[in-house]
């Protein structure tokens, strides 16, 4: 059966199995103890995010700081921009879901960085667990982050005047969409924590590269606002793929599209990210 052991040196409980092989079962019972500990390490990283108070706090004050300074400050002058009966508050919540989702996958490379320089993921290395299940719980865990800093940005949209307007299914499309490409950009920020040495650098990484692609797509204002060249930046890019997704799906307006090209951008690229960041990880430790 398996169990878990607390390691002393870890500060966590971590996953571990007793020394006793596993029942046999071929490629079943691989993926079922791959399956135990993955959701053992996503119970580790959310027990150590919340036992930091602060990282709590401040990770959700931030999203909300956004939703609230950029209606008021920019809606007056970015709103001039929008179709008309469009208030600014409608385009820009949905377009600050991804901004949110892309900005947390820094953490994920941060966190990661962190555990390799302070020797936890050699603890886990050393323990008779599913190598994969170090980055799968890693993403996991960072996921419903993601989701419930999703749910405060929402509550706190319909407290400015959002409004989800076509109808519950479509808004839980919504949020399913941007789970899906919050979890595609924490698989790709697991892979950039595993080629940059250091939490410092792959922070440094990480902002440097989600920056210009955050604010050159519709996540802020839409791309026939900007010049040429940028427009047709921004019109390819994923992120303006996913924001129209749910801008689409919350608001109203051509839902096919978007949606089917964040799917496929999200799909295809973790069906790539996913393997080379395993591939990467048991070569590095």
């Amino acid at each position: 059966m398996s169990t878990l052991m607390t390691d002393p040196t870890a500060g966590d409980a971590a996953p571990a199995h007793t020394l006793a092989p596993p029942p046999p079962g071929g490629r079943l019972s691989t993926l079922y103890w791959g399956t135990r500990d993955t959701w053992t390490v996503t119970k580790r990283n959310l027990r150590h995010y919340v036992r930091q108070p602060r990282l709590l706090v401040f990770s959700t004050i931030q999203p909300v700081m956004f939703v609230v300074l950029f209606s008021f400050v920019f809606g007056g002058i970015a709103g001039d921009a929008l179709p008309e009966g469009m208030t600014y508050i409608a385009f820009l919540l949905p377009g600050l879901f991804i901004h949110s989702a892309a900005f947390r996958s820094v953490q994920t490379a941060v966190g990661l960085a962190e555990d390799l320089e302070r020797g936890v993921v050699d603890r886990f290395r050393s323990l008779p667990m599913s190598r994969s299940a170090v980055l799968a719980g890693r993403t996991l865990a960072d996921l419903v982050r993601s989701l419930s800093v999703l749910l405060l940005m929402i509550v706190v949209g319909y407290a400015i005047g959002f409004r989800f307007t076509e109808g519950l299914l479509s808004a839980l499309g919504a949020v399913a969409i941007v789970g899906l490409f919050g979890y595609l950009m924490s698989w790709l920020f697991t892979y950039l924590a595993l080629l940059v040495p250091g939490a410092e650098a792959a922070q440094t990484a990480g902002f440097v590269l989600i920056f210009p692609l955050v604010f050159a797509s519709s996540v802020f204002v839409p791309p026939e606002t900007m010049p040429a060249w940028m427009a047709a930046f921004a019109s390819a890019s994923p992120l303006t793929h996913a924001a129209d997704a749910a801008r689409a799906l919350s608001i109203g307006g051509e839902v096919a599209g978007p949606v089917l090209r964040t799917l496929a951008w999200s799909t295809g690229l973790l069906a790539v990210v996913i393997p080379l960041s395993v591939r990467r990880y048991r070569r590095i430790t």
